[in-house]
Order: C-alpha cells, then sequence, then structure tokens
C-alpha cells in the first residue's frame, strides 16, 4: 500500500540533529479501513476504497449508509478510492495503519484542497503588474487591460486570464520530506506546507517521482 488518508492538524517547527530550525505539517494519518475492493476481471481496473474520520451516523445519506453496512464497516467521514497493483493484498474491513504506508526519512505527496479565496482580482489570481500609476491613470490601476480586438474576431478568447474565483482547488505538492512517524498516535510530521486548511482531509502518498 502506497497512500492513506489523513487530517491537516498545522503547522509547528522542530529541530534537526544540528539544531537547525524544520518547518513542519502535523498531519494525523490514519488509521483507515478498506470498504471495497475492485478488481479488473469485475470492475475493469484494481483499486480499493479507503475510509477515514469519524462521523455521526445520521449524517451519513442513506446509499452511503447501505455501502458501509454491506461491507461490515463503520460510517466515515472521507471516502476515497487508490489504485493499486494486486488488489488481491486487501480485504473488506482490513485497517491500514499509517506504517504501513510510509517512514521516516522518505518522500510523500500531498494532495488537498487549497484554501479558498473568493473573487480575487487579475494582480493577485494570475500575478499581473497592474497598470502605471501616473496621473494620467484614473482609477484603473489593478485593472487588467485589454482582453479582447475590435470587430475581428468580436469574442474574447477562452481561457483568458480574468478576475474570477480562486482557491478550493485540488492541488499536490510533490516530494514532501518525511521528518518523523509518530505510530503510536498516527502523527506524520513532512517538511514544509501542505495544501488546505486546518482541518481539512489529505491524501498522502510516496513519491513518485523522488
Amino acid at each position: 500500500m502506497n497512500a492513506i488518508l489523513g487530517e491537516k492538524l498545522g503547522m509547528t517547527q522542530v529541530f534537526d540533529d544540528q539544531a537547525r530550525v524544520v518547518p513542519v505539517t502535523v498531519i494525523k494519518a490514519g488509521p483507515c479501513q478498506v470498504v471495497q475492493v475492485k478488481e479488473p476481471d469485475s470492475d475493469g481496473y484494481a483499486a480499493i476504497q479507503l475510509a477515514f474520520g469519524d462521523v455521526r451516523a445520521k449524517q451519513v445519506n442513506k446509499p452511503m449508509a447501505g455501502h458501509y453496512a454491506k461491507a461490515g464497516v463503520e460510517p466515515a467521514r472521507h471516502l476515497v478510492e487508490v489504485r493499486v497493483d494486486d488488489p488481491s493484498q486487501y480485504k473488506v474491513g482490513q485497517q491500514i495503519l499509517l506504517a504501513d504506508v510510509l517512514a521516516k526519512g522518505g518522500m510523500a505527496d500531498v494532495t488537498g484542497l487549497s484554501k479558498g479565496k473568493g473573487f480575487q482580482g487579475v494582480m493577485r489570481r494570475h500575478g499581473f503588474e497592474g497598470q502605471g500609476n501616473a496621473h494620467g491613470n484614473h482609477k484603473k490601476h489593478r485593472a487588467p487591460g485589454s482582453i479582447g480586438a475590435c470587430a475581428t474576431p468580436a469574442r474574447v478568447f477562452k481561457g483568458m486570464r480574468m478576475a474570477g474565483r480562486m482557491g478550493g482547488d485540488q492541488t499536490t505538492i510533490l516530494n514532501l520530506q518525511i521528518v518523523e512517524v509518530d505510530a503510536e498516535h498516527n502523527l506524520l510530521l513532512l517538511r514544509g506546507a501542505v495544501p488546505g486548511a486546518n482541518g481539512s482531509m489529505v491524501l498522502i502518498r510516496e513519491a513518485v517521482k523522488a
């Protein structure tokens, strides 16, 4: 198994062997339970479904409650499907622990939902320089400028970088160093920042490009 679900708790700092400060993100990773095993013969691909997080039974709708009941697993807040090479190694109800997936000193990729920042202008959203600040500019300092031509093509091209909703996108940070793995408390310390707000769900995998 090369992936596990976790909850981002926040950031702190630790000291390495040479007394240097190392900024780390603390993640409560696992334990996760296998809810379903998908095999190429029956489903067309190999994957397993992992459940993570406590939730009250009344907060789960009837289709999902039936899905968990069929597997004999308690309902969870998050359910994520992860591709695997050999699904025969897993069975429904199996528990996946942090120590089974990651080890200290390795590298990890973290996927999460970035913080939502609402409606933003082009300077913050795309890094535009903005217009001149001289006397000739009348309250247009942060405007994008021209966005299209005249009669030809008489429209704005798709993909034009303009103001709009920013954040709230699935983001993956590659090659984060695993500073510490606390298997007893299911805590994972990664060097650097990971996407998402505190309390949000993240998916941690073994680094694919390390």
